[in-house]
């Protein structure tokens, strides 16, 4: 369970970044529209994060360390960018950019994971379609607060 563990971790030193003035700024911006309570994101990040983590832990019994896995490890890695970028700096365009590339590598992700075992492809299918819904916000954060 060491895979889930770690992206929990991931989430909770995130977590850990969203001081009261990181919520009081976020809740100044124009939202787009679509966009979720701010209650959602913490369960469902970790929901998420279990999924992820177990798919990664399915490849792992399956085949071993590899390339697959290393996508996942530089998924994790983006993810953990996001929040610092985005809740940390301010920086909306920087958050868009880090949140594009993590689509990418999500996407790559399962598709490897998918060739290898299916169920840990479809594992990862609840966060590709999450990340690409994160992106849309993301952007439409940027486009609706551009100064």
């Amino acid at each position: 369970m060491g895979f889930v563990g770690l992206c929990l971790l991931v989430g909770a030193a995130d977590a850990a970044l969203l001081r009261n003035t990181a919520w009081a700024w976020y809740l100044s911006l124009t939202l787009p529209p679509g966009t979720p309570p701010n209650w959602v994101f913490a369960p469902a990040w970790i929901g998420l994060y279990a999924m992820i983590g177990t798919a990664a832990w399915l490849i792992w019994r399956q085949v071993g360390a590899g390339a697959a896995l290393r996508l996942w490890g530089w998924q994790i890695a983006a993810n953990a960018l996001w929040t610092p970028a985005f809740f940390g700096l301010h920086q909306i365009a920087l958050a868009l950019a880090v949140n594009a590339v993590l689509l990418v590598l999500v996407a790559l992700t399962t598709r490897a994971f998918a060739r290898l075992l299916p169920a840990a492809g479809w594992l990862m299918v609840p966060c590709l379609a999450w990340t690409a819904y994160a992106v849309y916000l993301n952007a439409g954060l940027w486009w609706l607060n551009r100064i």
